[in-house]
């Protein structure tokens, strides 16, 4: 098995906690609210949004992807940190076993915040990290960063939310 992590911040006009709740205690509910066309459904399977919590996202018809099971690690409401792991897809078809992240919210100096993404792949097996594969998550986090652009749009839109 080989691992590799790629890192990222991302900014949003969301201040961290009001970040934090959308993306991280929230998220099950808005995002099959704010993108119906990516999630068709985030059900809990085990849990109470806490660690250990495992939910099934079940993707919209022509997303590419049917499903994901993803298991909360950590949710530190005082440090504003968020940890999940993506346990289940189809797209890991037989190449990526699991894929932790770890996600920081921090105040950034114009009142929102800088979101700090730690994602570690683990492959599956002997599989070679192509730049096939590169390119496979590449485009996977090009959705998924559609996704948190919706809710953010959303929780802008709907302060009270």
């Amino acid at each position: 098995m080989g691992v590799f992590t790629k890192e990222a911040e991302v900014s949003t006009p969301l201040p961290p906690a009001k970040a934090f709740k959308a993306f991280a205690v929230d998220i099950e509910n808005l995002m099959p609210k704010v993108a119906p066309q990516t999630v068709k459904s985030v059900e809990v399977l085990e849990g109470n949004g806490g660690p250990g919590t495992i939910r099934k996202i079940t993707f919209a018809e022509g997303h590419g992807l049917s499903h994901a099971k993803h298991k909360v690690d950590v949710l530190d409401k005082d440090n504003l940190v968020y940890a999940y792991t993506v346990m289940e897809s189809d797209f890991f078809n037989n190449k990526i076993e699991k894929i932790s992240y770890d996600i920081k919210f921090v105040a950034a100096a114009d009142g929102g915040s800088t979101v700090k993404v730690a994602a570690t792949f683990y492959t599956s097996g002997d599989t070679e990290v192509t730049p096939d594969l590169m390119a496979q998550i590449k485009e996977a986090s090009e959705k998924r960063a559609l996704v948190m652009k919706a809710i953010e749009s959303y929780v802008l839109a709907n302060p009270d939310a």
